[in-house]
């Protein structure tokens, strides 16, 4: 399938598996960094072809690669992987990289680690859920701190994401969330999909964290460093 979109020189690009994320972050971006060039490519091939066999495959694996490192190629101070099923793909990427290639949801991870001993995972697609899984467990050991996970899987909601109608999926996952989130410390939405839901939930007991907003964030505060130490370098 062919990049939805691309410019080069772009200060972040994102790799996406659903065209939705780039209003997502095209506002993000006029929120939080509106001096930033934001540029973006959308590969739904690489999240079916993964969802039709269960998990990322040796192929499916070289193909985001090769997407991500085209961006990387392209001149942009940071890349982005929104897609959470083939996140540990895109960290791995970065020792092919010349520069950082972050995947959304390692800051959402790496806060929820600090905020809650019993951390719930919420998601909607079972691929992602082993990916989730291993890297609450990877921000947690790089603090050192003992955690215990449960996960909620919501995969009968999906089917409303698919088809497009998202009220419908939106709510599902806000219905669901009110009735697990008494039983964590702190609920993680794995997939960057599912964070409008969280608008929807109200007067929940912990905090319910989701990876557009916090991933963001890392990223735009990577590309304004990268702009940094090029101004100093001259």
């Amino acid at each position: 399938m062919p990049p939805s979109s691309q410019r080069h020189g772009a200060d972040i690009a994102f790799l996406h598996t659903a065209a939705i994320h780039i209003d997502t972050f095209d506002v993000l971006g006029l929120e939080v960094a509106p001096e930033l060039k934001l540029t973006h490519v959308v590969r739904e091939d690489l999240l079916a072809a993964t969802e039709k066999v269960g998990y990322v495959t040796p192929a499916l694996a070289l193909k985001t690669r090769e997407a991500l490192l085209a961006l990387a190629d392209g001149g942009a101070r940071v890349v982005v992987c929104t897609c959470s099923t083939l996140g540990a793909v895109a960290e791995a990427t970065n020792e092919e990289a010349a520069v950082p290639i972050l995947r959304i949801d390692r800051p959402m991870a790496d806060l929820a680690v600090l905020q809650g001993h019993r951390i719930g995972i919420a998601a909607c697609v079972p691929a992602t859920v082993p990916n989730t899984e291993a890297l609450i467990a990877e921000s947690a050991r790089a603090v050192a701190r003992d955690f215990e996970l449960e996960t909620f899987l919501f995969d009968d909601i999906w089917t409303a994401f698919r088809e497009g109608r998202l009220d419908d999926y939106y709510q599902g996952i806000a219905t669901r969330i009110a009735d697990v989130a008494r039983r964590v410390d702190v609920l993680v939405l794995a997939q960057a999909s599912m964070a409008p839901a969280a608008a929807l939930c109200h007067n929940l007991p912990v905090p319910v964290l989701s990876s557009p907003r916090i991933g963001f964030e890392a990223a735009a505060r990577l590309a304004r460093r990268g702009d940094t130490m090029r101004r100093n370098a001259r």
